[in-house]
């Protein structure tokens, strides 16, 4: 059975974020963003092991999600690294093609992007 539309911007957006994404079996979103989309990652990747001097070794994920939740970016910035057996974590609220250096936090910020052992974080 289906329900009428939503009448109402409220009920609009709440729809939407309760829908599951709609994509098809064949999409790739990997092909969709292009190669300015890799090169932008992998720029965010560099700058954060230079800000934060990690070892050529230390695992770096930098990743853009979509955001459906309301007052959310449409497309966030995800950073998350290790180092000594740590995880760190930060999010930029832009797209990650728009992510300038400045936008990174200060180094001596690094120990407060410690995610604790016990926290279950499920944003990222």
């Amino acid at each position: 059975m289906n329900s009428p539309p939503p009448d109402n911007d409220y009920e609009r957006a709440l729809a939407g974020w309760l829908s599951p994404p709609s994509v098809a079996v064949d999409d790739d979103p990997f092909a969709k963003k292009g190669q300015g989309n890799a090169e932008a990652l992998e720029r965010v990747r560099v700058w954060t092991r230079e800000r934060f001097k990690l070892a050529p070794e230390a695992a770096i994920l930098v990743s853009e999600l979509e955001c459906r939740l309301p007052g959310c970016p449409p497309l966030e910035t995800v950073i998350a690294f290790w180092e000594n057996d740590k995880r760190h974590h930060f999010k930029l609220f832009k797209p990650v093609a728009k992510v300038a250096l400045d936008d990174l936090p200060f180094a001596w910020v690094k120990s407060e992007l410690i995610v604790p052992d016990d926290v279950s974080c499920e944003c990222c």
